[in-house]
Formats: C-alpha cells, structure tokens, sequence
C-alpha cells in the first residue's frame, strides 16, 4: 500500500494517539504519543518538524516521526519514529527519518540531529544508520518503555560541521576506551588526546564542605526552579543542555549546592543540568543525592559535560558516574564547534541479555564494561 508523507495537522492528534498505542501499547514514556496538550504544541510549534505517513486514499496515519528543533543551540532531536504494524518491512521507517532530518536540516538553523535509540531489535538501530546518524554511545538502563531498556546514541551532522572541531589534548584516563570506539566506528578522529590521569576522590580542589551523609531536600515547583535556573546561570554556556530545562532543584539542607535537575517519572530518568556552584561541590554527597532521586522513581542519572572540562568530568566520575556517550561537534562558539560527553549511573542491575546490540554498537558496550569495572571492581581490590 503506497502513503504520503505530509506534515501534521491537529486534526490528527487522536488517530496518532492511536497509532502510538498500537506500535507501543500503554509503554510508551513520551508524552507526544499520549498526551493531547503536549502534541497539540508540538504540531503548532514552529521549530518541530513533525511529518505523518498516510495511507493512499485515507487520512489514517501509518507512520510518524518529530524531530524537535533548538534555534538556541542549533540541535534537533529525532523522536517519536513509530510504523503501523501493517507497514513493516517497507522501508516507511528510513523514509521519514529521511524527511524529518530533511526538513530540519534544510531550514539551516541545525548543525547537528541526535537520536536515542532503543536496542531491543537492531533494526532501528540500522534505519538511522542508513540515514547518516553515526553511532556514538550506549546509555544503560537509561529508560522505561517494556521494562528498564537501554539506549544507544546516533548523531547525524549538517556538512562541514565535524571539520570545524575544537581539538581537546587531555581528558580523564576513565574516557579513553569510549574516544577509541567513536574512533573506530564513528571516525571521529581522537588520537591526539592524552590521558590527564584519573581524579582521586578528597583532592583540593575537588572535596566540598558538605558531608556525603548530609540530608537533601527537593524542589520541584517548575516555574520557580525555572526563574532561579536563570539567576544562578545569567550566562547561556553554564546552561548547555539542549532540548531539557530543569524541573526541580536538589540540595543539602545546608545549601551548600543546588543541583538542577530535568526529572522524568515516566521514563524513570533523571538528568543532571547543571550544578551550582560548580560540579565538584556535590562530589562526595552523591549517595544522598542519588536517593532523593530514587525517591522520585528515577533509577537512572545522566549529565552533559564538555570533553575539555577535566575538572567536571573528574568530579562526576569521582562520584561514580561512567562515561557513556559521546558527542562530538555538540556546542557552537563561533565558527567552531566543541565536543561533549555524556556520563551515566544507574541504581538498577545491569543486565545485557536481552540488549540486540548491533555490530556498530558493541564497541561502545565493550567500552562501558571496561569503565564500570574500572569504576566498580577495581582489579587491585579483587586480587587483594
């Protein structure tokens, strides 16, 4: 059955409602595909691109895609990517990838599309892939959909924008595997980086007055965490975390750090913005951190750092973090464009078994076992 492929319209909020429903069941933790409020801004918002496959003849959706846009920070993000059952297997999947990437890249305001992908099948793994997306990372644990669900991600590039690359010549010993896989996979060039070595925890410069028993409170009023997001980072660079605002402040009854933080209860995910005053000043209180988190129903923390920031990156990994992502050419300044990483912990037990990891992937799993093993079973303690 032939479809075309043309742009949403608010007329079809409940025959996509359904088609989410279908391909998904009542698993799906969007809220683009339930929520009729939330896609209702999404068709009408002038930097999303979201495009419906029709059947011939019919308005009845038989695919969707949305690649939401931010003018801001000139990042889209492909989301949303759902096929009826009924038309599997006829390349609709890599069709509207095609056209939302198409659409958004055309209007020159995006220098970059990412895209998470679910590995429980590899096949849509190899849709982006064939789209131009390059494999850059695998994020554990890192969503709620048919049970805790991992992630891998893909980025897709306007031209000419990986030529123009800040060069970074040191970064924490832990990210080495993690650069050699984007390296191998991805080509994204990384062999003149150096170790600057690991961080020890309680260093200087790193160890904050607050005590790791300390006790957290959370706010999650949004409008206020949104309004006092903005005095505490008055500069847009502090506040680089494209297509995520805070929702809720976590922070020590002290005050000695507020951590803003983008909760998501029904992917039970978390992720970390920003922390103010800086990202060491919550180093040693992590566990208490990490409950307040759990409390919420989150079991999996994420935060978004540059690769040339040793500093943070040796106080999130100091705090058990591991390096999971990479994403090269992320942040414009200028004409030059600076690589960042991602850093996960999750509270789950991790378990791979049921992970369809595809070939381009699994250097990114190798990476991150090596990581959490350097993280969590250090060879010197198993040998003693």
């Amino acid at each position: 059955m032939s479809v075309t492929i043309t742009p949403a319209v608010l007329q079809d909020i409940a025959d996509l409602r359904q088609l989410y429903f279908d391909v998904y069941g009542h698993g799906y933790p969007v809220p683009l595909g339930s929520d009729p409020a939330e896609m209702r801004r999404l068709i009408t918002d002038p930097h999303t691109h979201w495009l419906v496959a029709r059947r011939a003849g019919s308005d009845e959706p038989a695919g969707s895609v949305v690649v939401q846009t931010d003018p801001g920070t000139r990042i889209g993000k492909l989301v949303g990517l759902a096929v009826h059952p009924g038309h599997r297997h006829g390349g609709l999947a890599g069709r509207l990838t095609a056209a939302g990437c198409a659409d958004a890249l055309a209007t020159g305001t995006v220098d970059s599309v990412y895209a998470t992908v679910r590995v429980v099948t590899e096949g849509p793994q190899h849709v982006v892939v064939r789209n131009g997306f390059r494999p850059l990372g695998l994020m554990p644990n890192a969503v709620e959909v048919a049970g805790c669900e991992s992630l891998a991600l893909f980025v897709r590039y306007a031209d000419g924008v990986l030529e123009r690359r800040e060069t970074v010549t040191r970064v924490p010993e832990p990210l080495a595997p993690l650069l050699a896989a984007a390296e191998a996979v991805a080509e994204v060039g990384y062999a003149e980086v150096g170790s600057a070595g690991a961080r020890p925890v309680g260093t200087a410069d790193t160890a904050p007055a607050t005590p790791a028993t300390t006790a957290m409170e959370i706010v999650a009023a949004r409008s206020f965490v949104r309004r006092r997001f903005l005095e505490r980072f008055p500069d847009p660079a502090d506040r680089f975390f494209p297509l995520h605002s805070p929702n809720a402040i976590l922070t020590p009854e002290d005050g000695a750090f507020e951590v803003y933080a983008d909760l998501d209860p029904a992917a039970r995910s978390c992720s970390l913005i920003a922390v103010h005053p800086h990202p060491a000043a919550m180093a040693h209180a992590l566990e208490p951190l990490m409950a307040v988190v759990r409390r919420t129903g989150a079991d999996y923390v994420e935060t978004l750092l540059p690769l040339s920031d040793t500093t943070g990156l040796g106080a999130f990994l100091a705090a058990g973090f591991v390096p999971s992502a990479l994403y090269p050419a992320m942040r414009r300044v200028g004409d030059r464009f600076h690589d960042y990483v991602v850093l996960s912990r999750t509270n789950r037990q991790i378990d791979f078994r049921t992970a369809v990891v595809s070939p381009l992937v699994r250097p990114y799993l190798s990476a991150y076992v090596r990581a959490w093993t350097a993280t969590y079973l250090p060879l010197h303690e198993v040998v003693s």
